[in-house]
């Protein structure tokens, strides 16, 4: 790919060329990325951009650093804009997530991770015993450990992540994201768990899929799977009665499509990227996805599409081996 010079770029930018611009946002970004963790011996992740086409996620994104970070869509122009850039934050360098696999706030945490391509371990904590967090006195999921420093409440920490990443932009939400982030807590998460665990059928399922992704012992797992699932066709009962849910599947695909209007034809609400609150809406729905709730709700309302848009934006996990 040819260099192309900083004027070159600005007098595109100027006379109106919003793709350009988009670009030329996107380079910043990474350029900030390279900075950041160079000189680190950390793992460092990147996205592939055209800088004056559309914007494709990299099917090979992971990098190995040892003392510098590589980025495949690096160039000269990328480098130059680094070295006028002011110091970032420091990407973090030690950050576990301890959680359930299908536990929608735990999600909206890894959606986050895995779009800003911050590598993360993760802990699955057995839902009947939580013995992964006795050492804590929150007891609930997720908990995230960022350089030994312990964050709780899924939004708390994708806010305090983003100030760390985004300095300058810490209090740039706009009116928008901020009304749909509320959406997600106070209103989308709350249609889950009925959905979920409409039937005991359905609760089996969900506790299956939890517990194949743990290390857990074969009692352990058929303990939380029966017990887990059980309890939760009960309690999914009394929150139905709690947040006024007559019909559950009704209540999912209102959600659902009461999410596609909020779009206003825009590929993401965020517009041309996604925003945190598309993250969030994402990453509560990415573990219902592949269960008999989130078929259904695919299949009878305009979700999917964004959906697709969305996993290609966020791409591949962020998560590495603990053993990393």
């Amino acid at each position: 790919m040819r260099r192309i010079n900083g004027v070159h770029l600005l007098r595109r930018i100027v006379s109106g060329d919003a793709t350009t611009a988009t670009a030329y946002q996107r380079l910043l970004r990474q350029s900030t990325v390279l900075r950041t963790c160079a000189g680190s011996n950390i793992r460092c992740f990147s996205k592939v951009a055209n800088p004056f086409g559309s914007y494709h996620p990299s099917p090979v994104r992971k990098v190995a650093g040892n003392g510098r970070c590589v980025s495949m869509a690096s160039s000269s122009l990328a480098q130059d804009l680094a070295n006028d850039l002011p110091p970032p934050s420091l990407v973090p360098k030690d950050v576990v997530l301890y959680q359930y696999e299908a536990c929608p706030f735990c999600n909206k945490v890894k959606a986050f991770l895995d779009y800003y391509n911050v590598p993360y371990k993760v802990v699955e904590v057995n839902p009947i015993f939580k013995t992964e967090i006795k050492w804590s006195e929150y007891k609930k999921v997720p908990v995230l450990m960022v350089d030994g420093v312990q964050m709780v409440d899924s939004t708390d920490i994708i806010h305090k992540l983003y100030q760390r990443i985004h300095p300058e932009n810490s209090s740039s939400n706009s009116e928008e994201e901020r009304k749909w982030l509320g959406w997600v807590d106070n209103h989308l998460v709350h249609v889950l768990s009925p959905n979920i665990y409409r039937n005991y059928k359905e609760a089996l399922e969900s506790f299956n899929y939890i517990t194949t992704h743990g290390n857990f012992s074969f009692a352990q797992r058929i303990i939380a799977k029966y017990g887990g699932a059980t309890a939760m066709y009960f309690v999914s009962k009394k929150l139905k009665e709690r947040h006024n849910i007559t019909d559950e599947r009704k209540a999912l695909y209102g959600a659902a499509e009461t999410w596609v209007n909020a779009l206003k034809g825009r590929e993401f609400l965020g517009g041309a990227n996604p925003n945190l609150a598309d993250l969030a809406v994402f990453g509560v729905l990415r573990p219902i996805r592949h269960l008999q709730s989130g078929k259904d709700m695919v299949e009878h309302t305009r979700v999917g599409e964004w959906y697709s848009r969305m996993e290609k934006a966020v791409g591949e996990s962020a998560r590495i081996d603990s053993g990393s």
